[in-house]
């Protein structure tokens, strides 16, 4: 009798404390608060550029939700250092309670969609994610419940790969090189008058051959055009320039036999196949732009003439109706059509990488910039790379691709204030340079400023694509995960695979990771992520122990890590990180 009463009194005290006011009465609120079901997606959470979305959906049953009651829900994350992060409050009312909030519906239930952004701070890691929630009416504090673990941290995997661009150089195995000269005839003759083979421009071209010869260049040809003045009738000028070509071959081989150029090459200028005849006929455009470059007094006239005609014969008759005007083409302009044109077509040979490599030490003066800027590209030693980039930059001070090379070598030996300082140099010379506005950019982003980077790298974006990959990186980093993988385009890297995995795409990421025949812990890592995230254990095990092997350092790393939180009472995944 006396147990009776005191369970009477009990029961009595409670529904005091609770409060009930409805006929559905609170007090069943907090005891049937285990029946709210709540998802939370994705779970575990995830950071993405710097913060975590959580985003819960709580479902309250039908004949739950008292249509007097105002429940205040408040999300909060209890952190691995001990510490609870409040999130947002709301608040839930019933659909008989006085004030605002979210209503919920006593006879159907209700839906609460929640969603916050909080800061990423690394105590999140293993954190948990609890729902507090307070009944208003009485200052009820419902028991706390957790609906999620930890967060999914991969995103920061990513790796200092930023793409730092050398300004190339433009050195070649063979340099063209081409003498023009001309031969001129006597009206309606192809023979080649004897001052025409003294002439000023043909002792030139002597000399070109002469110093090809002591440079040892390859002559690979002799290209002719041959021409008539159009003063004479259509079939006569059509045989008398090929006539002009004919004899201005024989005359540049007699030239060079002369010289005695096959010193050079057995075949210089004696061949046959050594000769090609280009153009050949009446030089109507030679005649139109003479005419155009001159002060003769009917010049206009004179122009249209010959676009109001296209045959020859009318042409000439009107020309030569202009008598006077006729005269002077006769003896200005008509002359210097009759001619043949050589070009001659020569390779000079640049020093062998053997012998650059000798005058880089040697005699590095005696080498032009682009000979040193490809020198460097010959060794696989920073320091050496490093050396000469710098003679170059002493001997061609105007050159920003000097300071920015030695740019670049700094970065790759992670001297960031110093590269910074040669790239600066490089802007001066070189203003608004995408390569050098690209490279500022990766100075900024390695010291952590990655607005001053994106700015660089969106003045730089001509620079090619190693300028989108760079901004892939920041787009990881700020959780833009498909513009990512849109920038980081066709290169296979580990950060390229990263970003597949973080948008959703494992199998990608696996591809991607494994083009990139990286084989480093890290590599192994994230390859471990993607068998977990695709269910396949065995894959996941052999892959975190080849992480672990090659770095133990990660032990810790696996053990906490919320991509493997289902794993973590395995027996093989325990063996792994003991």
């Amino acid at each position: 009798m006396k147990k009776q009463k005191i369970q009477s009194l009990s029961a009595i005290c409670m529904v005091a404390a609770i409060g009930l006011t409805g006929c559905s009465g609170l007090s069943k609120m907090a005891k049937d608060a285990n029946k709210i079901s709540y998802s939370v997606t994705p779970n575990p959470m995830q950071d993405n550029g710097d913060s975590v979305d959580v985003n819960i959906v709580a479902k309250y049953p039908a004949k739950y939700f008292s249509k007097k009651a105002i429940v205040t829900v408040v999300p909060a994350l209890k952190l691995s250092d001990g510490t609870e992060q409040p999130l947002k409050s709301v608040t839930l009312i019933g659909e008989k309670a006085a004030g605002s909030g979210i209503k919920i519906n006593y006879e159907q239930g209700g839906r609460l969609n929640y969603n916050d952004k909080v800061a990423y701070v690394p105590s999140m890691k293993v954190d948990e994610l609890y729902i507090d929630a307070t009944l208003e009416n009485d200052n009820k504090k419902f028991p706390a419940i957790k609906i999620a673990d930890g967060t999914i941290t991969t995103a920061k995997l990513l790796q200092h790969d930023d793409k730092v661009i050398l300004g190339k150089d433009d050195f070649k195995k063979t340099i063209p090189e081409r003498d023009t000269s001309h031969i001129y005839y006597a009206i309606s003759q192809s023979h080649v008058r004897p001052m025409e083979m003294r002439s000023k421009e043909m002792k030139e071209f002597k000399e070109f051959v002469e110093k090809g010869i002591k440079d040892e260049f390859k002559f690979n040809e002799v290209g002719i055009s041959a021409y008539a003045s159009p003063d004479g009738p259509s079939r006569f000028n059509d045989k008398l320039a090929k006539d002009r070509a004919n004899t201005a071959i024989a005359a540049m081989r007699g030239l060079f036999r002369e010289m005695n150029t096959r010193k050079c090459n057995t075949k210089f200028g004696s061949e046959k196949s050594f000769y090609t005849v280009g153009t050949t006929g009446m030089d109507w455009d030679g005649f139109k732009k003479l005419v155009e470059e001159s002060n003769l007094k009917d010049k206009e006239i004179i122009l249209r003439v010959l676009s109001m005609y296209a045959d020859h014969d009318q042409r000439m008759k009107e020309l030569k109706a202009l008598s006077a005007t006729y005269v002077k083409l006769a003896g200005d302009v008509l002359p210097k059509l009759r001619r043949s044109v050589i070009v001659l077509n020569a390779e000079k040979r640049s020093p062998t990488d053997e012998q650059l490599k000798s005058l880089v030490s040697s005699d590095p003066g005696s080498l032009t910039v682009e000979e040193l800027l490809y020198a460097a590209t010959l060794t696989n030693d920073m320091n050496q790379k490093f050396s000469i980039y710098k003679t170059a930059a002493k001997q061609y001070p105007n050159d920003w691709r000097c300071p920015n090379d030695m740019g670049y070598i700094e970065v790759m030996q992670n001297n960031l204030s110093d590269a910074r300082m040669e790239f600066q140099k490089a802007d001066q010379l070189s203003s608004n340079n995408p390569i050098v506005q690209n490279n500022l950019g990766v100075i900024a982003h390695l010291n952590g400023n990655r607005k001053e980077a994106m700015k660089y790298f969106e003045s730089a974006t001509s620079a090619g694509p190693d300028v989108a990959y760079n901004i892939g990186l920041l787009d990881i980093q700020n959780g833009n995960y498909s513009e990512a993988v849109t920038n980081m385009g066709s290169f296979n890297t580990f950060n390229s695979a990263l970003a597949k995995v973080l948008n959703n795409d494992p199998q990608g990421g696996k591809s991607t990771l494994d083009a990139s025949n990286d084989d480093g812990a890290i590599a192994y890592y994230l390859k471990a992520i993607i068998a977990a995230r695709t269910n396949n254990k065995p894959e996941m095990i052999t892959d975190l122990k080849e992480a672990v092997n090659k770095d133990a350092s990660l032990k810790q790393q696996i053990k906490t890590d919320c991509e493997f939180i289902k794993y973590r009472t395995d027996a093989d995944f325990k063996s792994i990180t003991e």
